[in-house]
């Protein structure tokens, strides 16, 4: 595996921090101790300070949550798809022992300061999310409107079900919506039950 620099530490640190604490209870030099990267770093790669880091954090974890969902869709259709993205949540949570969340829902719930780029790279990375999920339902013969709406309830469903996880300290939540979910996906693409 190669090494990461510093800039990589800060920003998969400053992702692990917010899923775990949100965005206003982590401090740049949080992140820095966490991350194991020189304090200086932090202002050297993000001269804007901790909102130009949120948002390098909230497209680092954009881009693993798209490569990861694009990779279950494509290997399985929406629905074992779907089915996949929610073993790998059940996983984060559990082995994080109930601690971590989603960094672009931590970012995305919180207030910003007088910088709206992390709510708007938040916004960009769950619209990212949604027209994947509503490519691959389109794709297996949902109609564009219909498919929009399910991967909409597909992602606002999951997000909040990991921040009941957390607080429930269960994953019971899970299962919950993937009994609920699965059927509704098999539906919206023409799959019989």
């Amino acid at each position: 595996m190669a090494t990461r620099t510093p800039r990589e530490q800060l920003i998969s640190g400053a992702a692990d921090l917010f899923a775990r604490r949100g965005l206003r209870a982590t401090s740049v030099r949080e992140v820095a101790k966490y991350s194991g990267a020189p304090l200086g770093s932090t202002y050297h790669y993000f001269p804007g300070g901790k909102s130009e880091l949120a948002v390098a954090a909230v497209e680092h974890a954009n881009t693993f949550i798209c490569r990861a969902l694009r990779r279950e869709l494509t290997a399985g259709g929406p629905v074992d798809g779907m089915r996949e993205f929610l073993v790998m949540w059940r996983k984060i949570i559990v082995d994080s022992d109930y601690r971590a969340g989603c960094p672009v829902l931590a970012v995305a719930v919180e207030e910003p300061d007088d910088d709206d780029a992390p709510l708007l790279a938040a916004a960009a990375a769950f619209g990212d999310w949604t027209a994947i999920l509503a490519d691959s339902l389109r794709e297996h013969g949902a109609d564009e409107v219909i498919a929009r709406q399910t991967a909409t309830l597909v992602v606002a469903s999951i997000e909040g079900t990991v921040a009941i996880c957390r607080a429930e300290r269960s994953t019971t939540a899970l299962d919950d919506i993937d009994a609920i979910l699965t059927p509704l996906l098999r539906r919206t693409i023409g799959m019989s039950d």
